[in-house]
């Protein structure tokens, strides 16, 4: 998961508004920091087909050989002939290539023995493709961090990026035509309204200086596909109004920031109401346009709709932090949140419990009805133990048939009833089931004292057996 959060990291920095030329970089970069490659080349595909060499990172040595070389139009056509296709990427493993001179630039590596080692000669390429599936340049990735040849899920992070950054290169190449225009003409209104109207991606203007800063000015037909709302419904209103503020005075400082960002475009990422009610996020820039003497300023927002990558994000920080059979916290999860129990215990001195539930016979129910059986009872037991905690009480599972419960500020006869609801909870007959599933709980103090979750959740475990056993002899 850190390397997911790496990827989406770096893919924010190639966001809307960057230059051709920083976006590069930035795609090369974000290659060598968030994938984990150690060398990372971007050939930029010209008007007339043929590939240079635009970016280069990871390595001055191989910066300094391959930058600003050209390549004819069919350059990788003879190596993608005897590649191996990984979904869009393209392996071409060394074993394959014909005998002679290799050309480009190889790092200088040990060769390994093991065939799943990454050889020197190894190559990696990543088409980098714009919305309407035009070809725009070629990712080429060398020296993985492990020294390995990439497994599934390092592959299918190179494919997301590469295809995050084909979008980029195609949205900066718009910009940089948007700024080359603007520095061309002068901001000729006809030409102006011309690239406005006609880009891809959301644009309107907004009023800066008095009397009605922050009104819409004019609108695009990009933006108003993507908020939902006609021109007319736009222009004249207040552009704050459908920002969804994370918090007090968000919109006001921002504003402010972009006032000390001179000729540099501000970036944002913010929520906006559409006009079907729904929150979307938008992604984009603003920029603050001098129109001349005794002629009012105005700003020049750009913007996407980021609402599935902002989704995605959600989706895989839930999943790094849940079980994905129950849906309830995992350890990791659990941990954050005892954390910070801890610090308040330590605060306050209202102590609290970590509970260790392992269940009785659950085995048999694997072994007599099936694991499907199994998973449906888990999540029936995880149900079970939800309804009985209170409110703010954590119920997490550590993996197989055993949870965790933190309660905070409680103690004595309240705790012992907590444990007495769990445990007839989870006894009462699963459906479909005649296994007489039950269980064993132990329980851990969370005090001043205590120094981390591993050391309460042993005491918990350690309580639980001993319960265990008591059962055992009855």
């Amino acid at each position: 998961m850190t390397a997911v959060r790496r990827l989406y990291e770096v893919s924010a920095r190639m966001g809307a508004g960057r230059s051709l030329s920083e976006t590069l970089q930035a795609v090369v970069d974000g290659v060598v920091d968030g994938l984990g490659f150690g060398i990372a080349v971007l050939n930029l595909r010209q008007p007339d087909g043929k590939f240079e060499v635009i970016a280069v990172a990871g390595s001055p040595d191989a910066r300094e050989a391959l930058l600003g070389t050209i390549s004819a139009a069919d350059i990788f056509d003879a190596e993608f002939a005897i590649a191996d296709s990984w979904g869009a990427l393209r392996f071409v493993p060394h074993e394959r290539l014909p005998e002679g001179e290799v050309v480009g630039w190889v790092p200088e590596i040990p060769v390994s023995t093991d065939p799943d080692a990454w050889h020197p000669l190894d190559a990696l390429f990543a088409p980098l493709k714009s919305p309407n599936g035009e070809l725009v340049g070629m990712l080429s990735v060398d020296l993985p961090e492990d020294q390995r040849r990439p497994g599934p899920i390092h592959r299918e992070l190179l494919e997301i990026f590469a295809t995050q950054a084909g979008l980029a290169i195609d949205k900066a190449r718009l910009t940089d035509q948007l700024l080359a225009e603007k520095i061309r003409l002068e901001a000729s209104e006809t030409t102006f309204r011309l690239v406005f109207q006609g880009a891809g991606n959301g644009m309107a203007t907004i009023a800066f200086d008095p009397p009605n800063p922050g009104r819409v000015l004019r609108v695009n037909e990009a933006f108003c596909r993507i908020t939902g709302y006609a021109p007319d419904q736009l222009i004249g209103t207040s552009f704050p109004s459908y920002l969804d503020d994370d918090d007090f005075g968000q919109t006001q400082r921002e504003i402010e920031e972009l006032t000390q960002t001179g000729n540099e475009p501000y970036r944002f990422e913010r929520r906006f109401l559409r006009a079907d009610g729904r929150s979307i996020w938008l992604a984009g820039t603003a920029s603050i346009v001098d129109q001349g003497k005794d002629q009012p300023r105005f700003i020049l927002v750009q913007v996407d709709d980021v609402t599935a990558r902002k989704d995605a994000e959600r989706e895989l920080e839930h999943n790094a932090a849940h079980d994905p059979l129950t849906g309830l916290p995992n350890r990791r999860l659990l941990r954050h949140r005892f954390n910070a129990a801890l610090q308040r215990c330590r605060q306050t001195g209202q102590r609290g419990a970590v509970l260790f539930c392992d269940l009785d016979h659950f085995k048999d129910v694997n072994d007599r009805y099936g694991h499907e059986a199994g998973d449906r009872a888990l999540r029936e037991i995880a149900d079970r133990l939800l309804a009985q905690v209170r409110h703010g009480d954590t119920v997490a599972r550590l993996g197989g048939d055993e949870f965790a419960i933190l309660a905070e500020d409680i103690s004595g006869d309240a705790l012992d009833l907590l444990v007495e609801r769990l445990d007839q909870a989870i006894a009462s007959p699963l459906p479909d089931i005649d296994v007489p599933v039950t269980a064993s709980i132990g329980t851990g103090v969370v005090s001043p004292y205590v120094s981390d979750l591993d050391e309460l959740l042993r005491t918990a475990d350690d309580a639980m057996y001993q319960a265990k056993r008591r059962k055992a002899t009855r």
